[in-house]
């Protein structure tokens, strides 16, 4: 049987669960579920999901930011956080290790408009670059999770007008690339090259979605070693729930 893996932001898991997403969920049977910007504490909400084991990461600022993995096979072990104290905060990082891969989901801090975390933002790329390096020397690295970049021109409606705006920096877009160039895959542009309209997220402003005015800052990226595992990457842009949509990445076992 193939591994199906989703990640999606839920912006507000709670919010989420109002707007039909368990129901995706029970639909899907992935193997494994990544959500992002769940934005709770724990305790605030109890989710039935038969056969999964929960993972979540919380920030200390309530209702803001958080991780969490849904995974129907039990991990050799679990990271939360990078482990540098001033980056591990935010809840931004869950990480399961497995006999071959580890598993990453991440919600890369936002740059914020006019750019008022862009410093913070470049000092967290480094941070989780050596991080996912690490791991990566370990076994194989399967990161997945709202990186808040969309990477090429190909990955947003309005490429010209938003050249200097958060998530479509040349500093924001230059970290992406080298992670690509230190031997990661972008596995929906592996599949998809030259795909265009395929976006993960749309304003809440201005009818976006139903313009499909949008952008593709929600990724799967593999490392090479696990190209050949790869079958397909989705973008399921049918789903609502959210202002992002799930994405998919399917592997041979």
């Amino acid at each position: 049987m193939p591994i199906k893996l989703i990640s999606w932001n839920v912006n507000g898991i709670r919010a989420c669960m109002g707007k039909g997403c368990l129901e995706y969920f029970t639909a899907m049977e992935a193997d494994f579920f990544c959500l992002q910007e769940t934005k709770l504490q724990a305790g605030q909400i109890e989710l039935d999901l038969p056969g999964y084991q929960q993972f979540w990461n919380y920030a200390v600022k309530k209702g803001y930011s958080g991780t969490a993995i849904f995974a129907k096979h039990t991990p050799q072990s679990v990271r939360y956080g990078i482990g540098l104290p001033q980056h591990d905060t935010e809840g931004r990082v869950v990480a399961l290790e497995y006999a071959d891969f580890w598993l990453v989901n991440v919600y890369t801090p936002n740059s914020q408009p006019e750019l008022a975390r862009l410093s913070y933002r470049m000092e967290w790329e480094d941070a989780f670059f050596d991080y996912l390096q690490s791991l990566n020397q370990q076994k194989p690295v399967i990161l997945c999770g709202d990186l808040n970049v969309a990477h090429q021109e190909i990955d947003l409606k309005n490429p010209s007008s938003n050249r200097r705006n958060a998530g479509f920096t040349d500093e924001e877009r230059a970290k992406l690339s080298r992670l690509l160039d230190a031997g990661y895959t972008d596995t929906y542009r592996y599949f998809y090259p030259d795909k265009t309209d395929a976006y993960t997220w749309w304003s809440y402003m201005m009818k976006a979605r139903e313009r499909n005015t949008g952008w593709r800052i929600d990724y799967f990226v593999v490392a090479s070693a696990l190209i050949n595992r790869m079958v397909d990457a989705e973008i399921h842009s049918h789903v609502h729930g959210s202002d992002h949509c799930p994405i998919a990445l399917i592997l041979r076992p």
